[in-house]
């Protein structure tokens, strides 16, 4: 009953004309006068509820953010600054591991411009977006923005005139005295809506590293001789109290002034898009490996003497100041072991854009403050604490190997971003394996580094610590014959991304390379798939098959969803694999088409550019959408096997997918 009705809906949706062209943007224009020679263009979009668009500035690696594209700017008029934004959300995506950066009911987008030449009279630009809900849609809109002729005398005060232009008609009118208000409206600041979620995860991820440094040999030991200094030193034993919590509040203000900073030098934003750059991967990588080094014990990290020499003077005088200074003095006295990690997280929670590194900075320096105050309130504690010893170094060697391990991650980035295949899944989990691998025999004691102590036994912590890294060694080494490692899914290279993308040897996620026909490639759970639809259709002739025409995108949330889950489902993934010919077409493939190829769309009069405008217009044309997911089966001739629901979209109802992929191959056999 249950298909019967999903099926009655789809046909209804069909022929009642919901299956049709999407635009859920309204979009309207108008040029805003600053001066005799400078004008704000500004477009407004009205978004329909449910539906998003992606800013400009969502990072590299995710979904397509939004461009724009001017005309015939040289020697004509100049932009002055970037194009300013109105208010957006970020959320981070799972499936494309960033942090997405969207519009929400209303986009709103202003760029400055300098006329330079006094002939110009309009200025056209083409924007290129992505909406998604369910779905997601890639649109392009062309604008033209009118320059009026402005005499002299007639020039108004700054911001107090302003030429609408309606974006059909390019019809111009002047409103006098409102532009101060509409500016005010058009050209928000972009604040950034940190989810709760992601900074949560980042103060967690900071509080416990806190504690991490709290165990190494530059902080624990500081912690007896500094409560012992207040205890002794105030007269009495709520003054004590009152100066160690001064002191651990003293630490927390230090730290979150320098994620303050950060954020502040660098800008709400700055490093979130930085964190996509090549280069930043790679410097980041060597700034790793260079704090890893030094956990291990080659050399130390050490700010001047004389700094501390010059605080600790400072600390001698007592009071408020005093304890802040013996506060900054515990900073830069154990900059050698807090330094490397006060460094990796302050750049990780930089690259989430937003306040995240004060929220960094504030975990941590309440882990590592918190044990000061409590110790203070209750002196008897200090008795239970382990004595100084050989275990601080090793908790900071291991410290060491942990950032060696996440170094390679940011190669990684790097070396996907080039697409350069140096650093393959098999080679990251090969690097893995040999990281965590000599952890663990340095954790059983068979390898010592420079700093440790003689060791006659390993205590039982030791010992289950050394078999938790073991343990996790030997879940890493499947991952290079293609097991999927879910534990760790988010930091080696995808699957595909390998020399051997579905493991070695032939099994039921696997195809050989030399089994490929000409112009076909390895896709998702081992699916042959092309990517051009003449040589698919000539394939699928020679096999005598049907054709899976799927419309997606690189960028496409719920296209991977679909191809992560419901293609490897054991009733789904034989026919995908077996009855039929699949074909997918990117319709945000950004690859210029050769230059005879460009041509004007017979449907909507634009001109195809790209292979992604090619696809993009085959669906307009044919299938009367341009929403991606979309399947269509196909015989050789390109005619529908599915007459009741000809397209099927995002479906996460694997049962409604079976039936329909089962009906388009039936009708096939039967002709």
């Amino acid at each position: 009953m249950k298909k019967i009705l999903f099926l009655l809906f789809a046909f209804l949706v069909y022929t009642n004309g919901i299956a049709q062209i999407l635009d859920p943007v309204k979009w309207k224009s108008k040029t805003e006068k600053i001066s005799e020679t400078e004008f704000n263009l500004v477009l407004e979009g009205t978004i329909e509820n449910g539906w998003h668009v992606y800013s400009q500035f969502t990072p590299d690696g995710g979904p397509i953010p939004l461009e724009l594209k001017f005309a015939e700017s040289a020697g004509n008029y100049e932009l002055v600054g970037k194009t300013k934004e109105s208010k957006t959300r970020k959320e981070y995506n799972s499936v494309f591991e960033v942090d997405e950066i969207f519009f929400e009911k209303k986009v709103v987008l202003t760029q400055k411009v300098k006329i330079v030449n006094s002939k110009t009279r309009s200025i056209k630009l083409k924007i290129d977006y992505q909406a998604c809900k369910e779905v997601c849609i890639n649109l392009n809109k062309d604008f033209q923005f009118e320059i009026p002729v402005i005499a002299s005398s007639a020039i108004l005060p700054v911001k107090k005139d302003t030429v609408l232009v309606d974006s059909t008609s390019n019809k111009v009118t002047t409103e006098t005295n409102k532009t101060e208000v509409e500016t005010q409206e058009s050209v928000p600041q972009k604040p950034i809506e940190e989810p709760k979620k992601g900074l949560f995860t980042i103060f967690i991820i900071a509080f416990f590293s806190g504690f991490a440094a709290l165990l190494t040999p530059c902080v624990f030991p500081m912690i007896p001789m500094t409560v012992s200094f207040f205890t002794k030193q105030s007269k009495t034993k709520a003054q004590g109290i009152r100066n160690a919590i001064l002191y651990g509040i003293s630490i927390i203000l230090i730290y979150v002034v320098l994620g303050f900073l950060v954020t502040w030098i660098f800008g709400a934003d700055a490093l979130n898009a930085l964190s996509t750059n090549v280069w930043f991967n790679i410097i980041f990588f060597g700034l790793l490996v260079f704090f890893a080094t030094s956990f291990l014990g080659a050399f130390e990290i050490m700010l001047p003497n004389s700094w501390a020499n010059k605080v600790d003077q400072q600390a001698d005088r007592g009071g408020v100041v005093g304890i802040l200074f013996m506060a900054l003095a515990l900073a830069i006295v154990s900059f050698s072991c807090t330094g490397p990690i006060v460094g990796t997280l302050l750049v990780d929670a930089a690259s989430k854009g937003g306040i995240a590194p004060i929220v960094g900075m504030f975990g941590f320096s309440l882990a590592l403050a918190l044990p000061f105050m409590l110790f203070a309130m209750f002196p008897g504690w200090l008795n239970s604490l382990p004595k100084s010893g050989g275990w601080l170094n090793t908790v900071k060697v291991v410290l060491g190997f942990l950032e060696l391990a996440l170094a390679f991650k940011f190669l990684s980035n790097a070396d996907l971003v080039l697409q350069l295949h140096l650093l393959e899944r098999e080679v990251f989990l090969a690097i893995w394996i040999a990281i965590f691998g000599t952890l663990a025999l340095y954790l059983f004691g068979k390898i010592t580094l420079p700093h440790d102590s003689p060791l006659t036994h390993i205590s039982v912590g030791r010992l289950s610590l050394g078999l938790l890294v073991l343990t996790f060694t030997v879940y890493l080494i499947p991952g290079l014959w293609g097991a999927p490692l879910k534990l760790i899914n988010a930091f080696p290279p995808p699957i595909e991304y390998s020399e051997s993308p579905f493991g070695i040897g032939q099994n039921s996620a696997s195809v050989s390379k030399e089994a490929l026909p000409e112009g076909a490639k390895s896709g998702p759970h081992g699916i042959i798939v092309f990517d051009d639809y003449e040589i698919g259709l000539a394939y699928a002739k020679t096999v005598n098959k049907p054709i899976m025409l799927d419309f997606t995108g690189f960028a496409c949330v719920n296209c991977r969803k679909m191809e992560n889950t419901v293609w490897g489902e054991p009733s789904i993934l034989p026919i995908l694999k077996n009855e039929v010919v699949l074909i997918s077409l990117y319709v945000d493939d950004k690859r210029e088409l050769p230059k005879e190829q460009q041509l004007k769309s017979a449907t909507t009069g634009e001109l195809l550019e790209t292979i992604g405008d090619k696809w993009t217009d085959l669906m307009i044309s044919k299938y009367k959408t341009n929403t991606q997911p979309l399947y269509v089966i196909t015989d050789l001739e390109g005619n529908n096997l599915n007459a009741t629901t000809p397209t099927i979209s995002y479906t996460p109802d694997v049962i409604v997918y079976e039936d329909w992929l089962k009906s388009g191959v039936s009708n096939f056999k039967k002709q």
